[in-house]
């Protein structure tokens, strides 16, 4: 929104986290071993770590990145 491309977001207690979203910018990317233009959009976390390990922090990071570039894996259902 209002073309802010990153930020960090600042934790108010009690929370233990919280997610900055940027906005979506088409940007050079390899895809392929071709340069293509692609959507990229900047995410941070910041996390208390009294409360959450930094390494949860990039795991959980890990999986929405997942779950962003192929949505459809929202609806696979794990056994």
């Amino acid at each position: 929104m209002f073309g802010i491309e990153e930020f960090t977001a600042i934790i108010n207690p009690p929370d233990a986290c919280i997610l900055a979203v940027g906005g979506i910018k088409e940007t050079p990317v390899v895809k392929n071993g071709q340069i293509t233009v692609g959507n990229v959009m900047k995410v941070t976390l910041s996390c208390d770590h009294r409360a959450v390990d930094g390494a949860i922090g990039a795991a959980f990071l890990k999986t929405l990145k997942g779950l962003l570039e192929e949505p459809v894996k929202l609806f696979a259902h794990h056994i």
